[in-house]
């Protein structure tokens, strides 16, 4: 932490971190008066509560679902489906999904082909990749994340149900008053830890789905700062912009987990 200094300073090799000399807060009035700037603060937001929005229910809905199979079986057929995909790397899986997407030998464009619509270069549109990029991760993480509230479900006092029962509480019913209810302080606190990390977008796989047909709606931070900050050896400028990142990421942490506290009794601290 101590080295983030390096954001005030015009680092050099040679002196060092603390040696080089101090430039305040140059980098960060760089970065803030680039053309680009605003581009990169929409697409990193866009993508992130995109994300959010679709990625934070799904597991939840998986998990209710599941917890009313009552074919063992079938049940963990399902979890070993949706569970694997998190285990496979952020390399083979946009590979998976650039074959998948391929414009002449993907399987989404030959089955297209098959009733006579003309294949699309799905990732070289623009408009798409933010789509590709969230339901892509969501299936990818969709399974482990439900894991969590499949542990809070198992962990619901069995008197619950059975008093619903004799209240003559539909399945539905049961959901809506006993299982959200359990579930609800586990995905108060997942929910805080998302927000807070909003400008925290994958870079790896963002990095690896971006060409220059999609740049205008897959560059977002953490992608510029490697190609302008690392790739061409500026440090301090990297470094700003990363710390800037933290800062709102922190103050987006504190807001969240000060209203969860107000709504309900579930926060970080």
């Amino acid at each position: 932490m101590a080295n983030a200094v390096l954001a005030f300073k015009n680092y050099n090799v040679i002196k060092g971190i603390w040696g080089s000399p101090w430039v305040g807060t140059k980098y960060f009035d760089l970065f803030f008066s680039n053309p680009a700037f605003k581009t990169l603060i929409k697409n990193t937001l866009y993508i992130s509560f995109y994300q959010l929005a679709v990625g934070f229910p799904i597991p939840i809905l998986l998990a209710l679902a599941l917890n009313e199979v009552k074919n063992i079986r079938f049940k963990k057929v399902v979890q070993l489906v949706t569970y694997a995909p998190y285990f496979i790397s952020t390399v083979v899986m946009v590979s998976v999904v650039m074959l998948f997407l391929s414009p002449r030998l993907g399987i989404v464009n030959l089955i297209a082909n098959s009733f006579g619509f003309e294949s699309i270069n799905y990732l070289g549109e623009a408009g798409m990749f933010r789509s590709i990029y969230v339901f892509s991760d969501v299936w990818q993480t969709m399974g482990y994340s439900a894991v969590i509230y499949l542990a809070a479900l198992a962990g619901i006092d069995p008197s619950l149900y059975e008093a619903a029962k004799v209240d003559g509480a539909s399945r539905f019913k049961k959901i809506l008053n006993v299982d959200l209810p359990g579930i609800m302080p586990a995905a108060v606190i997942i929910l805080i830890l998302s927000v807070g990390s909003i400008m925290a977008v994958g870079f790896e796989k963002m990095y690896l789905l971006q060409n220059p047909l999609n740049l205008s709606t897959s560059e977002i931070i953490s992608t510029y700062v490697y190609k302008i900050g690392l790739l061409n050896a500026n440090y301090s400028f990297a470094t700003a912009v990363g710390l800037f990142n933290s800062v709102i990421n922190l103050l987006l942490l504190l807001v969240v987990n000060s209203t969860a506290k107000r709504i309900s009794s579930s926060s970080l601290w």
